[in-house]
């Protein structure tokens, strides 16, 4: 018998899967989101949490992006 399930496929970089993994290794058992890890950059998960997962990464990469200082800042 064959069983199928909803999910979406992410692909992604090694560090925004790394932190998508630790997102869901943080909730509880019953509420962990990613259904296989499919190999360095492939994620399957549940479609319910692809909206949250975009918004997360956008924090992610705003808390770790480079900002050199304005050239008023250097005086």
């Amino acid at each position: 018998m064959v069983s199928a399930i909803r999910g979406v496929l992410l692909q992604c970089d090694v560090p925004a899967k790394e932190f998508i993994l630790s997102l869901n290794d943080s909730k509880p058992t019953n509420e962990r989101f990613v259904i296989l890890d499919l190999d360095d950059t492939h994620l399957f998960v549940q479609p319910t949490v692809v909206e949250w997962l975009e918004k997360r990464l956008k924090e992610f990469n705003e808390e770790n992006t480079y900002q050199p200082p304005r050239r008023e800042d250097v005086r």
